[in-house]
């Protein structure tokens, strides 16, 4: 028997986002729109982090009443969804970059943008995307692996994966920041290092004492992080499971019998 459970009603925001929303045919034309609310949301942000979006705040900064603006987004929560859509910018175009390229260039691209906008970063932790931005970016990346032999389950993991690296090394890559240093926010790299130094022994940790002494954590001050080599480091890694799993799900390109002198 076919399933006729209903599909899921699309939550106002969501469908707002993707222009769905009822044009009312009567009337003067609205003085908001989503599209406004969110800019005004995004603008405050990036001045003064996230803490200061509120219903109210974005209302002041629009010289509207905030009960004008659940009219177009229920609550702050919604506010939030739409506005990492909207800060979204579209993903690197498949142009011609293999496939172990692109994932890199996309999932850079990705962490890029959440250093760019550190307030994103919270807002990504709350779940997969729904906008019409960010589902273009796991298209994109879902076409990179159309001829693979992995089957759609698998690819969408990968999505997963991939975003979950971007998200903590954009996370590491915005808390060891230069700036941060001599604050009460976490400390650079080399910091940290020396910290460790002063916190750690041989006999209880012998493994990490070992990894302080060889100045693993000791940065270049001009690259802090390695933004190009501890990222690529760790990308590889998974990149390089990634190819592994697609070559497991590859046939042979020689699957003829063998001879009988080969099997003499």
């Amino acid at each position: 028997m076919a399933d006729e459970r209903a599909r899921p009603e699309l939550p106002p925001v969501v469908a707002r986002m993707w222009g769905r929303e009822p044009v009312s045919r009567r009337g003067p034309k609205p003085s908001l729109d989503l599209a406004r609310i969110t800019t005004a949301a995004m603008e405050i942000a990036d001045a003064e982090g996230l803490s200061s979006v509120s219903m109210s705040s974005v209302a002041a900064r629009l010289g509207v009443a905030p009960m004008s603006l659940y009219r177009y987004v229920g609550s702050k929560d919604e506010l939030l969804v739409a506005m990492l859509d909207a800060v979204s910018e579209e993903p690197p175009p498949l142009g011609d970059l293999s496939r172990r390229e692109y994932l890199y260039a996309w999932t850079k691209a990705n962490a890029d943008l959440l250093v760019s906008r550190p307030w994103t970063l919270s807002i990504a932790r709350g779940g997969p995307p729904m906008g019409p931005r960010g589902l273009r970016w796991l298209d994109r990346l879902l076409s990179a692996l159309a001829d693979t032999p992995l089957h759609e389950g698998e690819k969408i993991g990968i999505a997963t994966t991939l975003s979950g690296y971007a998200l903590s090394q954009a996370s590491l890559i915005i808390a060891l920041a230069p700036e941060r240093v001599g604050t009460h926010l976490p400390p650079s790299s080399t910091v940290y290092g020396e910290l460790l130094a002063e916190l750690v022994d041989e006999d209880s940790y012998p493994a990490l004492t070992s990894a302080v002494r060889s100045q693993a954590f000791v940065a270049d001050p001009s690259d802090w992080y390695g933004q190009d080599t501890d990222f690529r480091f760790g990308l590889d890694l998974l990149l390089d499971g990634i190819e592994a799993l697609i070559a497991s799900r590859t046939p042979s390109a020689d699957t003829r019998t063998p001879s009988a002198d080969t099997r003499a």
